[in-house]
Parts: structure tokens; C-alpha cells; sequence
């Protein structure tokens, strides 16, 4: 009993430093979850006049468009001047931002100030991910690399009840409370930045080991864990890129797979629809059939309260669930949810009396709770984890600038969307949903409990389903056509593919006999 206390009252240092970059997730879902009920607030249509469905869209989502143009070249930021440093660069901008919109008094200064949040959160978003994965021990990261997506859970379910509240203030500060919040929330994460640990695997990819040890000391990382791993790594003090090279070097063959599967994994999940639940909650349980602007607002804020409940057994057991069976069970209720709630509105069975409205908000919970208890944790998690120290940065925060972009095109379109039909979103994102789980459960690795330098070999055993290019191959070989340019090139994929099937009965291919840069092609072949 007594050492359960001491783990309370003292918990490692991984766990604070974790805990309060979280922050950024919080700031998130805080925006995520006022701004769509922030527009149909009556001062605010007061300030800026009323909202065709379009500049609805645009206003909600451009956040995200904006937050899509620094996450590609975040990843870059970060490899050079730190982790630490590009998410309190981010928060600045971000805190700039919210000041403008909770001043605002025309319209051009709210854009303004949401573009500003939108260009911090593409510089923090993906590298809090990326912190907390290089601090965290392989048997505690699910747990920890979710953290964040629980402190968006409590955002938003803050951000709701906020707008819930300030709702019935009979002033402009119904609407500019949420971005004062923001504000101070923004400025605690760029204070706590300051005193957190600089990640140990960005010291010792920069060569400083020294630096690094000093660091694992403050982290209270097991020093045996490190050894085996972190102070073991190969990927060691390379030379510094431009910003271009940086981004061509994680579609070179070596790492090419494994970027591609971040890039589909993390823009797939937002073609989900999840966005569009979240920032129109409100108007989706109106147009089921709640009576009154309270009622969908009340209603949107039950969500949050669920969601955030959920969130919790979700974070404390990512590291129990396999990251596959999240994404393949998940993504099969995720896309239920959506054909039904579509087939019902198609038919016509939806009105606003009788039980069928019900079937609908009960869905949509359901949606809202099971994508927080799976896709929304496994994705950013399996997207950081599968990169080598080298692109994890880089391939990460361009996997984000695509989630931003598709989480965009979700936000955008969803208002659109309802005004002209009552169902082709639900049928679009449920068909979308669908997709990913097929192709997922083909490609996708477990990756669960293993150390981020041993989590590489993962990528060496054959997918349950080969590629279109291994069969496009196997085509030109039997026409005598040769779509390689290089005969050396030829030969060695030609002995990647041999070992590959000679290796079949065995599970994996024998990488002890084969050279680091012929393993990496192998990886590629066996992915891609």
C-alpha cells in the first residue's frame, strides 16, 4: 500500500512531462468543441451577421486548412531546434490567434485570428505526439502517446459546456469566453514547456549522448531499458537537411512504406466523419428532432460527457488492446453507425416525433463513444510509432498536415452537405470508414509492446494480403518486360522477392543474412 502511494504522490518523470504537454490536446478539443455551437450563438450572428452554409464551413474549418501548411515542414523545425522548442513556437502563434478572435468585431479579424490558431496547431499537434513517444518506455507508450487525445476528450467536453453556459449571457462575452479560455490555456503550455525534459533520442540523434544521459536521469527512464535501446541506436548524428531534402528523404525506398502507411492511416481516420459529429453536434440533433437551441446544445454536451468517460479506459489501456484489433473493430462500428443513420434518413423513417429520432442520437453517440475509445487513440499512436528515429518527425507532422487537410474537407463540406441532403454524408463517410478497414486489415503490422528501435522488424513479416505492385511486377516478368531501370536494382529485388517467398513457411524474412540496405528494400517490397 505504501509504495501505491509513493507511485501517487511521485510519478516519473515520463508521466509528468507527458501529462503537461498534453496541454496542446486540451486546446484542441476545447476549439473542436465551441466553435460549431459559437456560430449559432445570437450575439455572435449579432457581431457578424448571419451565416450562409458555406462560410459556416469555411469559418469552422479553417483551423484546419490553415494547421495543414506548417505541419509539413514542422517535423523538419523540430529535427533541427527540438521538440520542445516548435510546440512553444506553436502555442505562441496559437495564443495570438485566440486573442484576435475574442476580440474580434468584424469578420476579417475572427478569420484572421482562426488562421493564426490553425498555423500554431500544425506547429505543436503532431510533435507533442512525436515528445511524448520518444520519452515514453515501450511497455507504457499506447498509454501515454493517447494522453493527448484524452486531454482532447476534456476539452471537449469543456468547450461544450462552456458555450452551454455562456449561452445565456446577454452580451458579446457569450461567444468571446471560449477564446479567453483558449488564450490562458495556451500560455500554461508554453510556461510548462519550459521546464520539461529534452527528448533523449533527439540528443543522441544530434550526438550528444552526454546531454542525453542527464536527461533519461530526470525522465526516471530505466536505465536498462535505455542501454538496450536508446543509447544503443544506430540512427546517430546525421547531418542536418534542408527542408526539401527532409521531405524527399521519407519517401526514399527505405522509408517509403512506412510513411505511406502514416499518411493513409491519419487522413483516413478523419474521412471517418468525426469532425463533422463533433463541430455540428448541435445542428445534427436538431435536425433529428431536438425542439430548441438549449435542448442540442445539452444534448451535444451529454456527448462530451460520454466521450470523456470513454476516454478513460481507452487511455489507461492502449497498451492492452493491439493496434490492429482497435483499428478493424472499430472502424466495422464506426461505419454502422454512419450506413444505418444514413439508411434512415434515405427512407424517410426520420421526424420530429416518434421513436425513430431516438435510434438516431443514440447512434450518433455511439459513433462519437467508439471512435474515441479506438480510432482516436490508436491512430496518432501507430502513426509515431512506426517511423525510425531519423523520419519520425518529419513523416509524423506530414501525416498531420494531411489530417488537418481531410479534417478540413470534413468540416468544410459537412454543413453543405446536410443543407442539400439528409443523408449522403452518412453514406459517404460510413463507405469511407468501410474502405480503410479492408485495406487496413491487409497491411497494417502489431506493433504493441515493442521497443521504437526493435518496432522495425514488425515491418519484415509478409502482409496478409500482397500488393497491387508485387502483382504488377509478376505481370511484367511474365511478358518480358523489365519496368526497372537498373539491372542491379532488378537483381536485387528479384532476391528480396525469392527470399521473401523462400521465407514464407518461416513468417519472416531471415535479416541476419541480408545487409542493412537490402533489409530496407525488403521492408519496402513486403509493404508496398
Amino acid at each position: 500500500m505504501t509504495s501505491v502511494f509513493k507511485r501517487i504522490n511521485k510519478p516519473p518523470g515520463y508521466v509528468v512531462a507527458s501529462t503537461l504537454v498534453s496541454l496542446g490536446g486540451i486546446l484542441n478539443g476545447f476549439d473542436t468543441g465551441s466553435i460549431g455551437a459559437v456560430t449559432e450563438m445570437k450575439y455572435f450572428l449579432h457581431t457578424f451577421g448571419g451565416l450562409t452554409p458555406t462560410m459556416r464551413g469555411f469559418i469552422v474549418s479553417l483551423i484546419m486548412l490553415t494547421g495543414a501548411v506548417p505541419s509539413f515542414f514542422a517535423g523538419q523545425l523540430a529535427d533541427r531546434f527540438g521538440r520542445l522548442e516548435i510546440v512553444m513556437a506553436g502555442a505562441l502563434v496559437f495564443t495570438l490567434g485566440a486573442a484576435l478572435q475574442g476580440g474580434a468585431y468584424h469578420l476579417p479579424m475572427f478569420l484572421v485570428g482562426r488562421a493564426l490558431c490553425g498555423l500554431g496547431q500544425g506547429l505543436w499537434l503532431s510533435n507533442v505526439s512525436v515528445y511524448i513517444t520518444e520519452i515514453a518506455p515501450s511497455a507504457r507508450r499506447g498509454t501515454l502517446v493517447s494522453m493527448p487525445q484524452l486531454a482532447a476528450a476534456f476539452g471537449l467536453f469543456c468547450g461544450y459546456f462552456t458555450c452551454y453556459g455562456s449561452v445565456h449571457i446577454q452580451s458579446s462575452i457569450s461567444w468571446r469566453l471560449p477564446y479567453i479560455l483558449q488564450g490562458a490555456i495556451a500560455v500554461a503550455l508554453i510556461t510548462c514547456c519550459n521546464f520539461l525534459p529534452t527528448s533523449p533520442r533527439w540528443l543522441i540523434l544530434h550526438g550528444k549522448r552526454d546531454q542525453a544521459l542527464v536527461e533519461l536521469d530526470r525522465l526516471n527512464f530505466s536505465r536498462t531499458e535505455a542501454e538496450k535501446d536508446i543509447l544503443s541506436s544506430t540512427d546517430q548524428a546525421h547531418p542536418s537537411t534542408t527542408t526539401l531534402e527532409g521531405f524527399l528523404i521519407i519517401f526514399r525506398r527505405r522509408y517509403r512504406a512506412r510513411t505511406i502507411l502514416a499518411l493513409f492511416v491519419l487522413g483516413m481516420i478523419q474521412l471517418s466523419g468525426i469532425d463533422g459529429v463533433l463541430y455540428y453536434a448541435p445542428t445534427l440533433f436538431a435536425q433529428a428532432g431536438l425542439p430548441s437551441q438549449t435542448a442540442s446544445f445539452l444534448a451535444s454536451g451529454v456527448s462530451a460527457i460520454l466521450m470523456l468517460a470513454v476516454s478513460i479506459p481507452a487511455f489507461l489501456y492502449a497498451d492492452r488492446m493491439g493496434r490492429r484489433t482497435s483499428v478493424i473493430a472499430g472502424g466495422a462500428g464506426l461505419s454502422f453507425c454512419m450506413l444505418v443513420i444514413g439508411a434512415l434518413y434515405a427512407s424517410k423513417s426520420v421526424h420530429s416525433t416518434g421513436p425513430v429520432r431516438w435510434v438516431v442520437v443514440v447512434l450518433i453517440f455511439a459513433f462519437a463513444l467508439t471512435y474515441s475509445f479506438t480510432w482516436g487513440v490508436v491512430g496518432k499512436i501507430y502513426a509515431s510509432e512506426i517511423q525510425p528515429a531519423r523520419t519520425r518527425a518529419t513523416a509524423n507532422c506530414v501525416a498531420q498536415g494531411l489530417n488537418f487537410f481531410t479534417n478540413w474537407l470534413v468540416a468544410f463540406a459537412t454543413p453543405i452537405f446536410l443543407a442539400n441532403s439528409s443523408f449522403g454524408a452518412y453514406f459517404l463517410f460510413g463507405f469511407l470508414t468501410l474502405g480503410t478497414v479492408i485495406v487496413l486489415a491487409g497491411y497494417m503490422p502489431e506493433t504493441r509492446g515493442r521497443s521504437l528501435e526493435s518496432i522495425q522488424e514488425a515491418f519484415h513479416h509478409r502482409p496478409v494480403m500482397r500488393s497491387w505492385t508485387y502483382h504488377l511486377r509478376r505481370l511484367f516478368s511474365r511478358t518480358g518486360i523489365n519496368p526497372v531501370s537498373s539491372e542491379n536494382a532488378a537483381s536485387d529485388r528479384s532476391s528480396i522477392e525469392m527470399a521473401t517467398v523462400a521465407g514464407a513457411s518461416e513468417g519472416a524474412i531471415n535479416v541476419s543474412s541480408v545487409d542493412p540496405d537490402t533489409e530496407a528494400r525488403a521492408v519496402a517490397e513486403t509493404i508496398i
